[in-house]
């Protein structure tokens, strides 16, 4: 297959291209690369083959490098799934087939695409996770009708105890966020993102108009968030936090729900809610709560060295952990800012 190795960025029209394509997610555009490369300065190598004037192939792509391993090319970096954009008769080999001569060109050492769905039994996933989709409906009553009892039962208990959710765009609103996510990532054993990161998501969001931050409240102070993507009529729930001593009023639900209420009014046709590890079963049930569908998202990994995919990811659990939890936050946003961009 002939194929270009073009910068989104400086293809005008980027988005109206890939926005042709019944699989085009947020991830897949400008908006999205932009906060990548400016957050961790990554180089963008997007593969795109055009056929009569339609998108036969189209496959972002951006580069890692690191002294210790070298040169890796992912697709995407910190996007929960990213599946290549194929045209009629382009199948998923064919497609990878592309990409491996790209990197050898470029001396990649791997190579890792992450897409839903089965994969063809020839290719093996380094890691496995599964991604939920809520089909969104205008009717809020038919829509709410299809939560789990349970999930209804936690937004009413939020509502009965005044919290309130707004939604909005605004650098103040992000950091609120930022200030959430810190706190879940250290229950979570895990250094949060840069502070620049979010900081550039808040712009994005802005000048795109491509999400938004949901943040509840409790008496003034934020007790829950979530960031909100979207793209056409797809929308991403990308991430979520909250402040654990508040965990019983159950403020992430609310949140939830007007996020879906505000998506389904204006048109918007599905919501993903992100993957979800193998062993997450809390947050398994949280998702399958709101009446998702339950699909699997594929991390397919070829290293050049052995010339074969990799079978298992390294998923390093335990000690870290740990060490985070203890850690002072403020600590471990200095790390974080340090090491995330290799953690991609």
């Amino acid at each position: 297959m002939d194929f270009d190795i073009v910068n989104p960025l400086a293809w005008n029209g980027w988005d109206d291209l890939v926005a042709s394509h019944r699989q085009a997610s947020v991830f897949h555009t400008t908006f999205w690369a932009q906060v990548l490369m400016e957050s961790y300065g990554f180089d963008a190598r997007y593969l795109i083959s055009r056929r009569n004037g339609t998108l036969e192939m189209a496959i972002p792509v951006m580069e890692v490098s690191c002294i210790l391993s070298g040169r890796r090319a992912v697709a995407l970096p910190f996007s929960d799934y990213c599946d290549p954009l194929l045209g009629e008769g382009v199948s998923f080999q064919k497609a990878l087939a592309a990409v491996y001569e790209c990197g050898r060109t470029r001396g990649w050492r791997s190579f890792e695409v992450r897409r839903r769905g089965p994969l063809p039994p020839e290719i093996s996933a380094s890691a496995t996770f599964r991604g939920h989709v809520l089909d969104l409906l205008p009717d809020e009553r038919v829509l709410y009708g299809r939560f789990r009892g349970s999930t209804q039962r936690n937004i009413r208990k939020a509502a009965s105890q005044s919290v309130s959710v707004t939604m909005n765009q605004t650098d103040d609103t992000m950091a609120a966020f930022y200030r959430l996510n810190c706190l879940t990532r250290r229950d979570h054993g895990l250094p949060p993102q840069p502070t620049r990161f979010f900081a550039s998501l808040s712009r994005a969001i802005r000048k795109n108009d491509s999400g938004f931050v949901a943040i509840a409240y409790f008496q003034g102070k934020p007790i829950a968030g979530a960031v909100y993507l979207h793209f056409g009529d797809k929308a991403v729930y990308k991430f979520g936090a909250s402040d654990r001593r508040y965990q019983k009023f159950r403020a992430n639900n609310l949140v939830m729900w007007e996020a879906i209420r505000w998506y389904a009014a204006r048109g918007t046709r599905t919501l993903c809610l992100g993957r979800t590890e193998p062993d997450n079963e809390g947050l398994r049930q949280f998702k399958n709560g709101w009446g998702t569908r339950e699909d699997v998202i594929g991390y397919v990994k070829y290293d050049y060295a052995t010339g074969a995919y990799v079978t298992s990811a390294s998923m390093i659990k335990g000690v870290h952990n740990r060490f985070f939890r203890n850690m002072p936050i403020s600590v471990s946003r200095c790390i974080g800012s340090a090491i995330y961009k290799y953690m991609a």
